[in-house]
């Protein structure tokens, strides 16, 4: 079976996880399609674009035959069927993107974790347009940068990106560059903007962001948020929800330059510890220079896998900020051993959050706070942050 460019009239159902809804084709339950570009509830025309013949295969819409009342048109040409593989929802206004993500939460954690619980996707301020203050350009045979189609090593020839801030992207997708490198371009606090490529290899300056009440000067590479908004309220509610004692013990895992860590060594003190463990050298680097005034930071370079196991004592509390993938069981089996009060779970991935979840469940910590917030408009992604108790 290979529906591949086939052309099929569906009803379009639920938001799945991933960008696309779910609808069937076919009497009965139907073979499974994914559709991107299309909204629940709505009737379109899709062509089939990846077909491995097992029970799903993949469409775009091409056509919209009965509308949503919440669809708008999406304001880049480059949003569409065969088009860049970055925006999922601008054919959707932004308080329904907003509503898409909650189910897409409130569904994960009831699949995969057996919680019925409400959801709200919170907006952060800035709008819609405009807000990427990273981005990476991928670069084609001919040395131009542009944006990769979805699911597709292909390059679009861009013009500009309406995600990033106005006026940044145009003067650079003018130059050349090396054929089939990446370019990564990044807008600072102060509004500088910054490249890094093969072509300026060991000239990009450094980059100055402040959030917590600090400033970081970071180096090429670096990982900080891509919204300007979301670092801030992170370390907000992480702070929050943390509440570490007074000269108690918190663990900053997967702790990147610090910014949690920086509102953590506030609350413990001086007599206090914080552990931040982190496997990128230069971030470590960049950290320690930056909390170079709060000597209660501990900072140890390495796999969190391999580090924690190196960590003696018991944590009042554990920050913790995982890669896409989430925690897992081994990793909850070991923070659970060390019998932490409360552990703060920063997760970019519902799916992944809402089965770690389920794992600290079993171990007997349960959801007691959870809040989402649109860190990345008219895409899928979001940026969660829970509150797990023992009880």
């Amino acid at each position: 079976m290979d529906w591949t460019d086939r052309v099929l009239d569906l009803e379009v159902g639920p938001i799945a996880h991933g960008g696309h809804c779910v609808a069937r084709f076919g009497d009965g339950h139907g073979r499974v399609v994914f559709v991107r570009h299309a909204l629940p509830g709505e009737r379109v025309r899709a062509v089939v674009t990846e077909d491995a013949g097992g029970a799903f295969c993949r469409a775009d819409a091409i056509a919209v035959l009965r509308p949503a009342p919440t669809r708008v048109e999406a304001p880049c040409p480059w949003a569409r069927a065969g088009g860049c593989g970055g925006c999922d929802l601008q054919h959707a206004t932004p308080a329904a993107q907003r509503a898409l993500k909650a189910d897409v939460v409130r569904e994960q954690l009831r699949r995969l974790a057996g919680i019925d619980r409400e959801v709200e996707v919170e907006e952060l301020p800035g709008g819609a347009l405009g807000w990427r203050q990273r981005v990476r350009l991928a670069v084609d045979d001919e040395g131009r940068a542009g944006l990769r189609a979805h699911r597709s090593h292909e390059v679009l020839p861009i013009a500009d990106c309406l995600l990033a801030p106005a006026g940044t992207l145009p003067p650079l997708l003018a130059h050349r560059f090396t054929p089939g490198s990446e370019v990564e371009v990044a807008v600072d606090a102060d509004g500088v903007v910054h490249t890094d490529s093969d072509d300026t290899a060991g000239t990009a300056g450094r980059t100055v962001q402040r959030a917590a009440g600090r400033e970081w000067m970071l180096s090429p590479g670096t990982f900080w948020q891509v919204h300007p908004a979301l670092a801030d309220t992170l370390a907000t509610v992480v702070g929050k929800w943390a509440d570490a004692p007074r000269g108690g013990t918190a663990w900053d895992l997967y702790g990147g330059v610090g910014l949690f860590a920086a509102v953590l060594a506030g609350q413990v003190g001086r007599d206090g510890v914080v552990t931040v463990v982190e496997s990128s050298r230069r971030a470590v680097e960049d950290g320690r220079a930056a909390l170079a005034d709060l000597s209660q930071v501990d900072w140890r370079v390495g796999r969190v896998e391999r580090v924690l196991s190196g960590l003696t004592g018991r944590p009042d509390v554990v920050v913790a900020d995982p890669p896409r993938k989430g925690l897992g069981a081994s990793l909850v089996d070991a923070l659970c051993a060390r019998a932490p009060e409360r552990v703060v779970h920063v997760a970019c991935d519902p799916a992944a959050l809402a089965r770690d979840v389920a794992l600290f469940a079993e171990r007997g910590y349960r959801l007691a706070e959870l809040r989402a917030f649109d860190a990345f408009p008219m895409t899928h992604h979001m940026e969660c942050v829970a509150l797990l108790t023992r009880t």
